[in-house]
């Protein structure tokens, strides 16, 4: 079986070294983003899929736009793939793509279908509390991951798993469930499943300003932002007229009643605690952040540098 590979990031790249090393299978190109700075240098980088790709000696093409690329659809028209199978592309795919291979264009996504249709339903996964997710193979068509279900598989989420560490493993499961995948359309024995329409959410692409905390929310909420949106765009408040990022939290059950206002810091020795909540209110540990052009560090030298004392109050 020839496949032709569309996928960018670090996500992408289990996926494709799955295809590889399944003997029925030559990847025969692989499609991703241009090369972009990245990094605090702010260096030119290659995307993790290109890499791969560069290793085992498989043609790159690398379109701004695919829509906008009629040459790169020719080139990719020209491999004679079977199968596409998209990981984390990054661009919607136009009906010359989707129509070209004979057997389809199978994509992986982070979620159960038809729940957290869209960009980034892992992020919104943990930002909303959720227990459980998973990863779906699914017939791409012209709609937004809208097309039939093939194969799903469950993952739990941790109380305290970040975006990063759902995504490792989302990204593992996906590749082997998209060679289960090519297996069952290789025998013949592939079901697709029509998706219900009516069940169905969207997990819109992540805003820079989402990061922004209100402490008037459950320090559970807040818990579950700052490690849904890790790396980027990461969640941050104001201390002092600056800026600074919170990496890592951990929900504190408070006892009492809590007289301070919401954003409050309460320092109980190597503690760094803020009051949570507008009416019912709860604490949240900061334990891991990082001031304006400063390194990450845990909450207590922060606070100690800064010399932080018991009323301050962030946001």
């Amino acid at each position: 079986m020839r496949v032709l590979f569309l996928g960018t990031p670090e996500f992408a790249v289990p996926t494709l070294q799955h295809l590889i090393d399944f003997p029925p299978v030559q990847v025969v190109g692989v499609v991703t983003q241009p090369d972009r700075p990245a990094g605090r240098g702010n260096k030119v980088q290659a995307p993790p899929a290109k890499v791969l790709a560069g290793l085992h000696n498989i043609p790159v093409l690398q379109p701004e736009k695919l829509s906008k690329s009629p040459e790169i659809v020719e080139a990719m028209s020209q491999l004679n793939a079977d199968v596409i199978v998209m990981v984390a592309f990054g661009q919607i795919l136009k009906k010359a793509v989707l129509s070209m291979p004979p057997q389809g264009v199978i994509n992986v996504h982070a979620s159960l279908l038809p729940h957290y249709r869209g960009s980034a339903p892992l992020n919104w996964s943990i930002i909303n509390g959720d227990t459980v997710t998973g990863v779906t193979t699914m017939f791409t068509e012209a709609g937004v991951d809208t097309g039939p279900m093939l194969l799903k598989k469950e993952v739990a989420i941790g109380p305290d798993m970040t975006s990063e560490e759902l995504a490792h493993a989302l990204s593992n499961e996906g590749a082997d469930l998209l060679i289960q995948t090519l297996q069952k359309l290789m025998d013949g024995t592939l079901v697709p499943e029509r998706q219900d329409d009516s069940m169905a959410t969207f997990a819109p692409m992540l805003a820079k300003d989402l990061g922004h905390i209100n402490w008037k929310q459950s320090a559970q909420q807040i818990h579950n932002l700052v490690r849904g949106i890790i790396p980027w765009p990461g969640a941050y408040t104001q201390v002092g007229g600056a800026t600074l990022k919170i990496w890592k939290t951990k929900v504190i059950v408070a006892p009492g009643q809590l007289m301070m206002e919401a954003g409050s810091i309460l320092i109980d020795g190597d503690k760094i605690q803020v009051v949570c909540g507008e009416v019912e209110k709860n604490y949240i540990q900061l334990l891991e952040v990082q001031p304006a052009n400063k390194a990450r560090m845990k909450a207590r030298d922060w606070a100690n540098g800064a010399r932080i004392q018991t009323g301050v109050v962030l946001g």
